[in-house]
């Protein structure tokens, strides 16, 4: 074979290698496999892995029928249900990009995702459409909106009929027939996940589908995920840890089982319920759990092992002795992989796990350089694998150049390596809030303060909370003469901000910390902590609406 044959032919490999990685041809080797073992169930609707294949055709086909084509996107604002995967198996099946959107989102963050992803069609549940009404529509590039009638909300529904809009509304179509998959290879991107911004807005994380594979992969080796396993998680869809989940069980033959929302009081009822194997909980969710009072159905259920990123090193003993659940911590975020981590027999509580194989690692101060161990510093992270990672930032050049600078992603997150090569989070560079597993940006949060006519100031940053995550605190300098109540400032924020967002603490003061510039001093803040004359929401007895 000559050299150009030869070329060719490992030319040819390879893309057939990129393409075993995409969701159709997943789909297709997993329902050649098993095609009737159940894939996927939100507990109201299941599928086996032919359905599945089918629907992500089909769906394909209703989506072209709208005029969607390969690279568009595709937004999608959805609880946990059947509808949601449909789209993203749609999506990933026509080769376009689907923008799964927090249910909770509002206002100015709303606005920002759809302008800045330049979604064309919006697939939405009628209860949560309204925040999207509420829009300036010239700022957006919407053009039809598919409704998904939960049959839940008759108010919601009244506004969409009330509500005057050039976006064309239609009920969710039914499937159509089936279209041929789009030639993808690994490295064409399946979604555009948001994140919040750390001093700006949030910014779309482009993930390529071997992102995902590479996260089943991972994931679920580090579960010892196997055949025939039931994943049952409550944490929602348009994250990635529960998307993630899909993918582990589409590759490793198990069924994924997504339950609309965390319920304390049902978590093990609903692993009895759902036979489930392997779960799924977040740092907060844990010390929830236990401080509960003891049942049976803590013992009751099959699971042997879950997915807990962060949870505080005291509590993990704990809850496996109560429930014999095993505790799986390690590293990740929506732009990398599971960096960090290992397998159960790994676990050192309190400490993230130690470098995964196929990636590289490095602790470094601000310039990049190395630190040795022992030294706290920013730890930065890269993949031997193509696609393995985000591709950057979506319609933010600057912001994806900044991120990977040097050839390395910057997670903005403070850590130590031991000598031993396990990894110790220390807390986050970043200016942003991570409050009951949600990512919060202090810049969205202070704009909608700001935009209060009696504020003329304000400093959003993080608090500790009785659950070791983070409390969003704000310090507020009001406008020369202007009175202004704690609960007042509250309401005004609600329909505006995800109710996770809205500040706890509120703190009115005459001045906030400087530099010689006019800077605002945070850390001095963060020090400070909760101050006396802090007003507090849980308190109040004010409850936050959650829709």
């Amino acid at each position: 074979m000559g050299c150009m044959d030869q070329g060719a032919a490992l030319s040819s490999e390879a893309r057939q290698s990129a393409q075993r990685l995409a969701l159709p041809a997943l789909l297709q080797a997993r329902a050649a496999r098993d095609g009737d073992a159940p894939l996927f169930s939100d507990r109201r609707t299941r599928w086996s892995a032919a359905q599945a294949l089918e629907i992500a055709a089909r769906r394909a086909g209703s989506l072209a029928a709208q005029g969607i084509r390969r690279g568009d996107r595709v937004a999608l604002l959805c609880s946990n249900r059947s509808e949601f995967m449909e789209i993203v198996l749609g999506c990933g099946w026509l080769g376009a990009v689907v923008v799964p959107i927090n249910t909770a989102s509002r206002g100015m963050q709303l606005e920002h995702i759809l302008a800045n992803s330049g979604a064309r069609l919006l697939v939405a549940e009628t209860q949560l459409v309204s925040a999207v009404y509420a829009l300036d529509a010239a700022r957006v590039a919407l053009e039809s909106i598919w409704l998904i009638d939960s049959h839940e909300d008759g108010e919601a529904d009244e506004i969409a009929r009330r509500t005057a809009s050039p976006v064309q509304r239609q009920t969710l179509p039914p499937l159509a027939e089936p279209i041929a998959a789009a030639d993808l290879g690994d490295g064409d991107p399946l979604a555009i996940l948001y994140t919040s911004g750390t001093s700006g807005l949030s910014k779309g994380v482009i993930c390529p589908h071997a992102q995902f594979f590479w996260w089943a992969r991972y994931t679920a080796a580090n579960l010892g995920v196997v055949r025939g396993d039931v994943l049952y998680t409550c944490l929602p869809l348009f994250h990635t840890n529960a998307l993630n989940a899909f993918f582990q069980a589409l590759t490793y033959d198990a069924e994924l089982v997504a339950d609309r929302r965390f319920s304390a009081s049902g978590f093990f009822n609903a692993l009895i319920e759902t036979n489930a194997t392997v779960t799924y909980v977040l740092g907060a969710m844990v010390p929830i759990l236990l401080g509960r009072a003891a049942t049976a159905q803590e013992r009751a259920h099959r699971v042997r092992i879950a997915l807990a990123p962060g949870v505080p090193g005291h509590f993990q003993q704990a809850f496996t002795d109560r429930c014999g659940i095993a505790l799986l911590d390690g590293y990740g975020s929506t732009e990398t992989n599971f960096v960090l981590g290992g397998g159960i027999d790994e676990q050192r509580p309190g400490l993230m796990g130690k470098l995964a194989a196929g990636f590289d690692a490095r602790v470094v101060d601000e310039n990049d350089h190395p630190l040795p161990d022992g030294v706290a510093g920013e730890l930065i992270v890269r993949s031997d694998t193509p696609f393995a990672f985000a591709s950057g930032y979506f319609g933010m050049p600057d912001k994806t150049v900044e991120a990977w600078r040097n050839l390395w992603f910057h997670t903005g997150d403070r850590v130590v390596r031991e000598a031993d090569g396990y990894y110790r989070f220390v807390d986050r560079l970043k200016d942003a809030i991570r409050r009951r597993g949600e990512n919060i940006s202090s810049y969205e949060v202070e704009q909608v303060l700001l935009s209060h006519p009696a504020v003329e100031t304000a400093a959003v940053f993080a608090v500790q909370s009785e659950f070791a995550e983070d409390e969003v605190m704000a310090s507020l300098v009001l406008r020369e003469g202007a009175l202004l109540e704690a609960l007042e400032l509250i309401r005004f924020c609600e329909p505006r901000l995800p109710y996770f967002a809205v500040p706890r603490f509120l703190d009115f003061v005459g001045d906030l910390p400087r530099t010689e510039n006019g800077k605002i001093q945070k850390y001095k803040l963060r020090e400070r902590g909760i101050t006396a004359t802090a007003w507090d929401l849980e308190k109040s007895g004010y409850k936050l609406k959650r829709s």
